[in-house]
C-alpha cells in the first residue's frame, strides 16, 4: 500500500479513538484530521494547500438556507414538549382505546407516531415516553420488558417519519453528493434530490414500520381488564377534537406545504415553529378570548395553506377572495402576537430558545467539523480508494450498497446519527450514487438503518436514553430483552425496503414526476 493509503487507515483509527475518548465529537471530527494532515504534510504525504479550501466550505455550510430548517424544526418540537400537550394526548388515547394491556400499548404506539411527526427529537421523545407512558402501561398489565421495548422502538420513529430533522440533513448531504457523483460519472443533468423527495419516500416505510409494531402487539398482547381507575370513562367528541385536531392540522400544514410544492423545507419549518407556538400558547392560556383568537389564527393559517395546495392562486385585493385573504393574514398576525405574549408571560420562550440553541449548536458544530474531515479525506486520495474498494465487492452496485448499510449499522453503536450522516455520505456515498441506485431509496435505507442501530443492544443510544430515567424495577437486561423483538421487526422492515425499493420510491415518483 502507498503512504497515503496507510494515512487513511491511521485517520480512521485515530478518529474513532478520539470520539471514544470522551472529548466532544465536534473537536475529534475536526481536530484529528487537521493534526494528521499537518503531520503528513511534513512528509509530503498531504498537500497542505487543501486546507485553504476550508473557510469557503464553512461559508457554504453557513449560507445553506436548507439547514435553517433544523433549528426551526427543533423549536417546533421543543414547544410541543414544554407545553405538556403530550400527556393529555396519551391520556385521551388510552381512554379511547380502553385500559387493557393491548389498548394501552396501541395508545402509546399511536401517540408516538403523532409525536414523531411533530418533533423528531429522539432523546427527548424517549425520556418523555418513560415519564408519562411507562407507569400507565405497567399498571394496565403490559409486561415490563415489552413496555420498555415499545417505548424505545416507538421513541425512535422520529428518525423515519417526516418531517424529520434526520431527513433534512440527509437531503442536504445526499442531494449534493448525488449531483457530484453523477457529474463525475458523465451525467451532467441528473434529476435533483430534494428534502420533499425524502419526506415522500419515507412515508410508506414509516407507516410500514408502525403497522408491523401494531401487528406484533396484537399477536402478543390480549385485551384484559385495566387496573387504572377512570381509564374506561367515555371520551367525548369535543375532547377528541380539541386534543388531536391541532397537532394533526399542524402536521398536515407542514407536510402539505412541502409535498404540495408551495414551500421549501425551511419555509415549512418556520410554519411549523409558529404553529407549535400557537398550540403551546393555547394550552397554557386561561382566558377564553385568548384561546379563541389563537385558535382562529391557527385555523386561518391552515386554511390558507390548504387553499394554496389545492391550486388556488393569489386573488386581487379588490375581490372578495382577496379581502378575505387580507383579513385572514391580519388575524394570523394578531394571533401570533397574542400567543407570543402568552408564551413569554408563561416563561416558555426562554427555555425553548435555550434548548433549541443547544441542540442546533451540536448539529451545526458537527456539520462544520465534518467539512474538515471530508477535505482531509479527499486530500489523502480517499475517494479513489473507496471507489476501488467498492468495485471489489461482489454484487456490483447492490453489493456496495449492502456494504455501506452494514458499515452504517455498526457505526450507529458508537456515533450519533448526525455524525454518521456527515462522515459516511460524503466519504462512501459517491461510490454508491455514481450508478443507477435511487438516491431517495439510499437515503430512506440509511434513515431506517440508523433507527435500527439506535435500538440494537448493547450500545443502542435509545437504550441509554431509556435507562437514564427508568425506575430501578426495570433492569438493563429487561431493556435488552424487551427491545429484541422490535429490533427484529426493524430488520424485517429494512429487508422489505431493500428488496422492494418501490416502497420508498413509488410515492416520490407519483407526486413529483
Amino acid at each position: 500500500m502507498s503512504g497515503q493509503e496507510w494515512m487513511l487507515i491511521v485517520l480512521f483509527v485515530a478518529l474513532f479513538g478520539g470520539i471514544l475518548s470522551g472529548i466532544p465529537a465536534m473537536l475529534a471530527i475536526a481536530g484529528v484530521p487537521f493534526v494528521l494532515a499537518v503531520i503528513a504534510g511534513q512528509f509530503d504525504l498531504f498537500n497542505l494547500a487543501f486546507l485553504s479550501n476550508y473557510p469557503s466550505r464553512v461559508q457554504g455550510v453557513m449560507s445553506n438556507t436548507l439547514l435553517m430548517a433544523v433549528p426551526l424544526f427543533v423549536l417546533m418540537g421543543v414547544f410541543l414538549e414544554r407545553a405538556n400537550l403530550a400527556e393529555n394526548m396519551l391520556r385521551v388515547l388510552a381512554r379511547l382505546l380502553g385500559g387493557s394491556p393491548l389498548g394501552m400499548a396501541l395508545s402509546v404506539l399511536a401517540f408516538s407516531t403523532i409525536i414523531a411527526a411533530s418533533t423528531g427529537i429522539i432523546g427527548a421523545t424517549i425520556v418523555m415516553l418513560v415519564l408519562i407512558a411507562l407507569t400507565p402501561m405497567l399498571e394496565s398489565g403490559v409486561p415490563k420488558r415489552q413496555a420498555a421495548g415499545l417505548i424505545c422502538a416507538s421513541g425512535t420513529l422520529g428518525q423515519i417519519i417526516p418531517p424529520s430533522i434526520l431527513l433534512v440533513l440527509l437531503g442536504d448531504q445526499i442531494g449534493n453528493t448525488y449531483l457530484e457523483a453523477q457529474q463525475r460519472a458523465g451525467n451532467f443533468a441528473p434529476q435533483p434530490v430534494s428534502v420533499a423527495d425524502l419526506f415522500a419516500g419515507s412515508m410508506l416505510p414509516g407507516l410500514l414500520l408502525v403497522g408491523l409494531y401494531a401487528l406484533w402487539l396484537l399477536i402478543t398482547l390480549r385485551p384484559g381488564r385495566t387496573k387504572r381507575v377512570g381509564v374506561n370513562e367515555p371520551v367525548s367528541g369535543s375532547e377528541i377534537l380539541y386534543t388531536f385536531l391541532p397537532p394533526v392540522l399542524l402536521i398536515l400544514a407542514v407536510l402539505g406545504s412541502i409535498l404540495g410544492g408551495i414551500a421549501t423545507a425551511t419555509e415549512a419549518a418556520g410554519l411549523g415553529a409558529v404553529g407549535a407556538g400557537l398550540m403551546a400558547a393555547f394550552a397554557i392560556s386561561k382566558h377564553t378570548w385568548e384561546r379563541a383568537l389563537i385558535a382562529i389564527a391557527g385555523l386561518s393559517a391552515f386554511a390558507l395553506v390548504a387553499l394554496k395546495v389545492a391550486g388556488f392562486g393569489r386573488a386581487d385585493l379588490n375581490t372578495l377572495a382577496g379581502m378575505a385573504g387580507v383579513a385572514a393574514a391580519l388575524l394570523i398576525a394578531l394571533g401570533v402576537v397574542v400567543a407570543l405574549w402568552r408564551l413569554m408571560a408563561g416563561r416558555l420562550v426562554h427555555g425553548a430558545m435555550v434548548e433549541t440553541i443547544k441542540i442546533s449548536g451540536m448539529v451545526f458544530g458537527i456539520v462544520i467539523a465534518a467539512s474538515m474531515l471530508s477535505l482531509v479525506f479527499r486530500g489523502f486520495g480517499g475517494e479513489r480508494a473507496v471507489e476501488h474498494l467498492m468495485r471489489e465487492f461482489p454484487g456490483g452496485e447492490m453489493g456496495a450498497m449492502l456494504a455501506v448499510m452494514v458499515i452504517v449499522f455498526f457505526l450507529g453503536f458508537i456515533l450519533e446519527a448526525v455524525e454518521i450522516i456527515y462522515i459516511v455520505v460524503p466519504l462512501l456515498g459517491p461510490a454508491v450514487l455514481a450508478g443507477d441506485i435511487s438516491p431517495v431509496w439510499f437515503a430512506v435505507m440509511m434513515a431506517m438503518n440508523l433507527q435500527t442501530s439506535f435500538l440494537t443492544p448493547p450500545f443502542g443510544f435509545a437504550l441509554f436514553y431509556f435507562r437514564s430515567v427508568a425506575p430501578p424495577g426495570i433492569t438493563t437486561i429487561d431493556i435488552y430483552r424487551g427491545v429484541v423483538p422490535f429490533v427484529l421487526i426493524q430488520i424485517l422492515a429494512l429487508a422489505l425496503v431493500f428488496f422492494f425499493p418501490q416502497i420508498a420510491t413509488w410515492l416520490p415518483t407519483l407526486m413529483f414526476n
